[in-house]
């Protein structure tokens, strides 16, 4: 049976937050709220909590996972930037994007798109993820809350706990944060690619190119 874990919103109990940090730190899979959606995180060199991930999501080895981080230093130690492809993070992030970029020698192999070699990555806005990743004091795996055959991210932390209460080992409710999921655009191969149309505005994205 998961942990039930209710946070403020805007000024998530510290405790709570470490609470989920040592459930991640020890394996765990977690859902939490997002600037964007609820989504599955879990400790980056966890091999066995990505398979679980995997399971949940009945996601492939094409499937690109998030890195999520808690600023820009954070992800250029994991993903390859230039200087345009950092200037567009700077502009978008904190916020409801991912990016996905040439993966960096620092990420593990099985974190990465099995033949792009590209890792997702993004900065949240939302205080609870920033919160705990202050906490980690390392990047967070994750994915969007998505279930198998259904249309929308699941939005209600009860109703995540009621289905997902034998699968995950925490649930972080921070309230109703919406269903539309984080724009994704593409920077590994050149110009701007958006692939996803999402929570995050197009006009952030358009004049920077290589």
């Amino acid at each position: 049976m998961s942990l039930y874990l209710e946070l403020h919103p805007v000024t998530p109990q510290v405790r709570l937050i470490r609470q989920a940090a040592e459930i991640v730190r020890a394996g765990g899979v977690i859902a939490y709220p997002t600037d964007s959606c609820y989504a599955l995180g879990w400790h980056l060199g966890d091999k066995g909590a990505l398979e679980r991930v995997r399971r949940i999501r009945h996601a492939d080895r094409h499937h690109h996972f998030t890195l999520l981080c808690a600023d820009l230093a954070e992800v250029g130690r994991f993903a390859r930037l230039d200087t345009w492809q950092f200037r567009l993070l700077k502009a978008c992030l904190p916020g409801p994007y991912t990016f996905l970029l040439k993966a960096s020698r620092a990420t593990p192999r099985r974190l990465q798109h099995e033949k792009r070699r590209t890792i997702g990555v993004r900065i949240p806005a939302h205080p609870v993820p920033r919160l705990l990743l202050r906490e980690l004091a390392e990047p967070l795996m994750s994915s969007t809350l998505i279930l198998p055959d259904e249309p929308q991210a699941l939005t209600s932390g009860r109703e995540i706990q009621e289905r997902l209460a034998q699968e995950i080992d925490a649930v972080l409710d921070g309230g109703d944060c919406g269903t539309v999921p984080t724009t994704v655009v593409d920077l590994s191969a050149g110009p701007p690619v958006v692939l996803r149309e999402g929570k995050g505005p197009l006009d952030r994205i358009l004049g920077h190119r290589p």
